[in-house]
C-alpha cells in the first residue's frame, strides 16, 4: 500500500484509513479487533477514532467506546508500535462531552488524558480538533454559513493558547502531530501562521468530507493543502455509502447506516439518486466496481493523505482494501468530472 507523508512531520501513513465510528454500536469488540488485525496485515497501519465515537446512535452512554474498542485491540495483540493512531477532541455541540464546552488550553490535556486511557496506550501520533469553536460550514451548513459573527482576536487568542497546550503536550511525548478538522481555508492559514510564529506545533492535516459527491475541498482548500504541506484525510470518501449504489430505487439494507439515520446526516436530497446514477454508470462503462472507483479516485488528488473509509463488517472491509489494485485511466478521470459538472454539490 503507498504511503504518503503526514504533512512536514515525518510520519507516513497508507493511502487507505480504517475509520473506527461505528465500533462498539454497529460494529461488535471481536469483529472490530478482526478488522483491525486485517487491515494491519494487508499494510493499513493507521486507524481514526475520536472520543465521541461510536456514531449511530450519538450517546452518552456509548461515548468513548469506539476508543476502548481499540484500546483493547493494543493492550491484547502488543502491535501498537505498528499501528498509527489519530483522535479527535470533540469540542462544542457534543452535548454529553465535557457538557460541550469549548476546546481551551485547559480542556485539551484533560481530553488526551481521557483518550489515552480509553486507549490505552501512553501516546498518540495524530491529535485533531473536530471542530472549530467558531463554528463550520461542514455537514451541510455550507448553505447558510455566516462568519460575520466571529470575533478575529477572540478566535486568534484561543488558537495561540491551544497551540501552547499541544506543545506541552508534544513535549510531554502524550501527542506526535497536531490536526484539524471540519476546519476553513481562512482557520488553516491562522493556525499555520501561529506555529510559523513559534506558538505551538504545525497544523499536519486536515479531516474533512471529501468524495465525488462532495468536493468543497477542491478550490481554496486544495490550493492550502498542496503548498502548505497539509494532507487531506477525507471521511465518507464512500458519501456514507451512497457511492456503493446499495441505497438506490429506494433500497435500505437492514443493518445499513440508513436504517439508522434516513437522511444520513443530511445527504438525502432529490438530486443525490440521479448523481448516483450517473456515476455507476461510468463503473458499469469501463467495468470497474463503485467503491474501487470513488476510493482509486481519491488517491489521484494531489492533497489527498488518506481516504478514510468505515467498514461494518470484514467482507467490507475486505472489499475496499482491494481498490489499492485499481488504477483509474485519463478516459475514466474525464468521465468523472463531467460527471461533477453535470451534478455539483448535490447534498
Amino acid at each position: 500500500m503507498k504511503m504518503n507523508p503526514l504533512g512536514r512531520t515525518g510520519i507516513t501513513v497508507p493511502e487507505l484509513c480504517l475509520g473506527t465510528m461505528t465500533f462498539g454500536t454497529q460494529t461488535p469488540e471481536v469483529e472490530s479487533h478482526e478488522q483491525i488485525d486485517m487491515a494491519l496485515d494487508a499494510g493499513l497501519n493507521f486507524l481514526d477514532t475520536a472520543e465521541m465515537y461510536p456514531v449511530n446512535p450519538l450517546s452518552a452512554e456509548t461515548q468513548g467506546d469506539s476508543e476502548r474498542v481499540v484500546g483493547t485491540w493494543i493492550a491484547k495483540s502488543g502491535r501498537r508500535d505498528q499501528m498509527t493512531i489519530a483522535t479527535k477532541h470533540s469540542g462544542n455541540g457534543i452535548g454529553y462531552v465535557r457538557d460541550g464546552a469549548d476546546i481551551t488550553a485547559k480542556s485539551i490535556p484533560e481530553a488526551i488524558e481521557g483518550s489515552l486511557k480509553r486507549l490505552q496506550t501512553d501516546y498518540i501520533d495524530l491529535y485533531q480538533f473536530h471542530w472549530p469553536n467558531r463554528g463550520s460550514y461542514m455537514f451541510r451548513k455550507n448553505w447558510t454559513y455566516d462568519p460575520s459573527t466571529q470575533n478575529r482576536e477572540e478566535t486568534l487568542a484561543h488558537m495561540q493558547d491551544c497551540l501552547g497546550a499541544l506543545q506541552d503536550a508534544v513535549d510531554a511525548g502524550k501527542i506526535r502531530a497536531f490536526g484539524l478538522s471540519n476546519e476553513s481555508a481562512w482557520g488553516t492559514a491562522q493556525w499555520l501562521r501561529l506555529s510559523q510564529d513559534g506558538h505551538g506545533p504545525r497544523v499536519a492535516s486536515m479531516q474533512n468530507e471529501y468524495s465525488l459527491l462532495c468536493r468543497l475541498y477542491d478550490t481554496d482548500l486544495a490550493e492550502l493543502s498542496v503548498n502548505e504541506d497539509v494532507g487531506l484525510l477525507a471521511f465518507s470518501p464512500l458519501a456514507t455509502g451512497l457511492l456503493t449504489g446499495k441505497y438506490q430505487n429506494g433500497a435500505i439494507p437492514e443493518g445499513s447506516r440508513r436504517s439508522l439515520s434516513d437522511s444520513l446526516g443530511g445527504r438525502i436530497s432529490d438530486r443525490v439518486f440521479p448523481a448516483v446514477d450517473t456515476y455507476l454508470d461510468i463503473a458499469r462503462k469501463f467495468g470497474l466496481d463503485p467503491v474501487h472507483m470513488a476510493l482509486a479516485w481519491c488517491r489521484t488528488r494531489s492533497f489527498m493523505a488518506s481516504a478514510i473509509f468505515g467498514a461494518t463488517r470484514r467482507s467490507q472491509l475486505k472489499h475496499a482494501l482491494a481498490s489499492v489494485d485499481v488504477t483509474l485511466d485519463q478516459e475514466v478521470l474525464d468521465a468523472l468530472n463531467e460527471a461533477h459538472r453535470a451534478h455539483p454539490m448535490v447534498y
